[in-house]
């Protein structure tokens, strides 16, 4: 099996400075968790929106806004969603929106670090995000695109997911540590 990579970044733009809306058509928030510590299963939220100001000369001005809408989590298996849906885990009924704010953003080169406050099931509290710029292109209907990938680790006990079940072998049915993973597509505005 060959790992081939994708095409090489279109990189149109060199400075990427100004407002943009993130196009959820084009984008991923994606997620995975381990699965009775033997498989990992890979979620997403399918509906959500956001902005972002990017400031390339001052990156500390830059910010980032985010709403995802809880009761759009896709796992691809709806009984695993409608319990990802009931109040073991996200509790859409009480809490339908998860919201993230940058507090501070860090510009290194084409990466940056996007730190801000994660609120999940009316638990607030930081993370950092690590992105890798993608690329920026103007595509055949005249907008300007950039692009970000990236990823983080949280402790999902953190922001009071802690349903689980213990295995009879040992261990939990679903691992604590969650990886979130971002696939960015904004359209300036």
């Amino acid at each position: 099996m060959t790992n081939t990579p994708f095409d090489p970044a279109t990189t149109v733009i060199e400075d990427i400075t100004g407002d943009y809306t993130i196009d959820p058509a084009h984008s991923r928030l994606g997620f995975s968790a381990r699965h009775a510590m033997v498989t990992t299963v890979r979620g997403a939220f399918k509906d959500f929106e956001g902005t972002a100001h990017v400031d390339t000369a001052n990156p500390a001005n830059s910010k980032v806004e985010l709403t995802i809408k809880a009761e759009s989590v896709d796992t691809g298996v709806e009984d695993r969603d409608a319990h990802l849906r009931s109040g073991d885990f996200f509790d859409v009924e009480t809490y339908p929106t998860i919201t993230f704010t940058s507090t501070n953003v860090e510009r290194d080169g084409d990466d940056w670090t996007i730190t801000g406050d994660l609120t999940v099931k009316g638990n607030t509290l930081p993370i950092s995000v690590e992105f890798e710029s993608t690329g920026s292109a103007r595509d055949p209907f005249g907008n300007l695109r950039i692009g970000f990938e990236g990823h983080a680790t949280l402790s999902r006990k953190d922001w009071g997911l802690t349903w689980n079940a213990a295995l009879e072998t040992g261990g939990l049915l679903v691992s604590d540590k969650i990886k979130l993973e971002f696939d960015i597509s904004a359209i300036q505005k």
